[in-house]
């Protein structure tokens, strides 16, 4: 892979050069002269920033968006995504995971945290397209309390599977699905495979009122403080939606280090509460911004879900200083590359080499008084210009290679899901 030299770009309101030597940025200055050969690309009127890291996310749920809106969340679920799941083959899921990955690229993310079935495909998808990703180990039980046969087979073959792949951008989970699906004796034997070998935990947590009141009627507690007790709260721990956390909670994350992922977009939709992201930035808790899946929030983009996040702030606390611009922006980009233990989420010398180029002669990003506000409250994607992931540019002129194809095949799964269950008819 060549060297990459984008030459005057704006950072930080100064137009410099920044030039890529293999998957980090090596220098940053004025007037650089390559020493090797170099892909050279033309940075002019356009700004550099680091990229997006959507902390949680079903990425194959590209298929369902539009499947079946504007429903009761169980009846959503029961009647409508559950069947329309068990019918998606692996070869459906590889589909449904590249129309994720070129939506999020699109839309200037580079690393997904996904929890889904048919992890290989989405493995797979992930290691051809180059982004970065955090695959999940899914666990679900079954009536007996045992981890359901399917996800035993495919988190063998994901265990296998991940040894190819060498260059860092690929990790897998632990992704138990939450409290309610999984059993007590799975979550403490999961907790001791993510203490003795390091993993990162992903689970969904506190994130409707009834998981709360069921998980107090069956354990005599919150779903976070459970999750504390069975030695499933630490530093490595992702938790979805938290949109009925408590006080007590909050304060055991704080002191956990674990970290919150906040889907403000999906949880409107579902009416399912939200997320305190103010009081959490108070407490001292460490947050990510997610997009969920595209079956409840119809889209994967990370401008979005900022926007949605910074209102949602204010709208909860009375305050318009709530949610400001700036920490949405770093709560996007480098909190969810932190919350993953990825070298990256700033442009700067030795920080792996992630990155976005934004169109400043774009329409949504004039007036130019604060490229921050911007894009937060104003951009969408048809400001990211070009897109780098560890070094590699994958989109470039807001085109990414094979796109016409990956559409194609989606809409061909789409189409067998509206002959067999066509929701369009209730």
């Amino acid at each position: 892979m060549p060297d990459v030299l984008i030459r005057n770009v704006q950072l930080d309101g100064r137009v410099t050069d920044v030039l890529i030597a293999g998957n980090r940025f090596a220098r940053i200055a004025p007037g650089i002269v390559p020493q090797t050969e170099c892909r050279i690309v033309d940075g002019s009127r356009q700004a550099i920033l680091p990229p997006f890291y959507n902390a949680h996310t079903h990425a194959a749920m590209t298929l369902l968006r539009g499947y079946a809106d504007d429903l009761e969340l169980f009846t959503w679920l029961n009647d409508y995504i559950w069947p329309a799941e068990a019918r998606l083959s692996e070869a459906d899921i590889y589909a449904g995971s590249r129309l994720a990955i070129l939506e999020m690229i699109k839309t200037g993310t580079v690393f997904f945290n996904d929890m889904y079935w048919h992890q290989i495909a989405t493995l797979h998808a992930a290691w051809e397209m180059g982004v970065r990703a955090a695959i999940g180990m899914l666990a679900i039980c079954g009536p007996d309390g045992k981890l359901l046969d399917r996800n035993q087979q495919a988190n063998a073959e994901l265990l296998r599977e991940i040894h190819k792949f060498s260059d860092g951008r690929l990790t897998i989970t632990w992704a138990p699905h939450s409290v309610y699906t999984v059993s007590e004796p799975v979550l403490r034997q999961i907790a001791a495979e993510v203490e003795d070998e390091g993993l990162v935990l992903h689970i969904h947590a506190s994130e409707t009122a009834k998981e709360v009141s069921d998980c107090l009627e069956q354990h005599g507690c919150t779903p976070i403080v459970w999750l504390n007790r069975l030695g499933l709260l630490g530093p490595r721990s992702i938790l979805a939606h938290g949109c009925h956390i408590t006080d007590e909670e909050l304060e055991l994350v704080a002191a956990s280090r674990a970290v919150l992922a906040h889907m403000p977009i999906s949880n409107l939709k579902l009416v399912s509460g939200i997320f305190p992201l103010e009081k959490a930035v108070v407490c001292g808790c460490r947050v990510a911004l997610g997009t969920d899946g595209c079956s409840s929030n119809n889209s994967l983009s990370m401008f979005g879900e900022m926007k949605a996040a910074a209102l949602a702030a204010k709208f909860l606390t009375g305050d318009p200083t709530s949610g400001n611009a700036d920490r949405i922006f770093r709560t996007a980009t480098r909190g969810g590359a932190a919350a993953f233990g990825i070298d990256a989420g700033e442009i700067a010398e030795g920080r792996l080499a992630d990155a976005m180029l934004i169109d400043l002669d774009h329409h949504l990003m004039v007036g130019d008084y604060n490229l921050k506000a911007n894009l937060v409250y104003s951009a969408d994607s048809s400001v990211v210009r070009t897109v780098i992931c560890n070094g590699r540019i994958l989109m470039e002129n807001r085109h990414v290679p094979g796109e016409a194809d990956i559409v194609a095949a989606a809409r061909e799964v789409c189409e067998k899901l509206r002959r067999s269950h066509h929701p369009g008819s209730r």
